[in-house]
């Protein structure tokens, strides 16, 4: 059975919330993205292992045992906070529920600290520079820090194609082109009609 990689619902922002107000409470910022960090870690270690995959989700396993392992595991590699907020998802039936925990409390963690990720693709790898011209650009058009996430995507023409949660900003050539197809296709079409019977009116002439 694999790790859930459902979005965050009603239950993840719950535990989310707990884990994140604990941590600010422990260390403020450098603590709250310290958990972040463990957390992603766990996750792709669940990613990359199959056995630890389903060491997370079955449902075969009892508590107790289960319990016992995570102690053996991360006792000693991973903070005191993070191992018991672990045991405390297996004493619950929700170790299979981390991954939308872990984006909620990713969630809670940039907007709390005023900043947003964002996935930025172009069709060639761009630059430092570049990449430091996009963040001035979009942290004066949002008044929130950035934080971004450069990917490649050869079937775009050119431009850049943004997102930033659910919204995606198409600046790409090929978005440009098919604007300009589908305008063509509504009022083009009609110009284009118009200008087909002036020149039959002036044969006609």
């Amino acid at each position: 059975m694999p790790l859930l990689s459902t979005q965050p619902d009603a239950l993840a922002n719950t535990y989310a919330r707990a884990l994140f107000e604990l941590s600010l409470q422990q260390g403020g910022q450098d603590r709250v993205e310290s958990i972040a960090g463990e957390l992603e870690d766990v996750i792709e270690l669940a990613r990359v292992d199959a056995r630890f995959n389903e060491f997370l989700a079955s449902r075969v396993l009892g508590v107790k045992e289960r319990d016992a392992s995570l102690e053996r595991i991360f006792a000693g590699r991973c903070s005191a906070l993070v191992l018991n907020f672990l045991r405390l998802l297996n004493r619950k039936n929700r170790l299979s529920h981390l991954p939308p925990i872990a984006q909620a409390y990713d969630a809670l963690m940039q907007e709390h600290f005023g900043r947003v990720e964002v996935d930025v693709y172009t069709p060639a790898p761009i630059d430092d520079a570049q990449l430091r011209s996009i963040r001035d650009r979009l942290a004066a058009a949002i008044g929130k820090e950035p934080i971004i996430h450069p990917y490649t995507d050869p079937g775009m023409i050119g431009g850049v194609k943004l997102r930033i949660g659910d919204q995606l900003i198409d600046a790409s050539v090929s978005a440009r082109l098919r604007q300009m197809r589908d305008r063509l296709g509504t009022s083009g079409g009609a110009i284009v009609r118009g200008r087909s019977a002036d020149l039959l009116d002036d044969r006609e002439g």
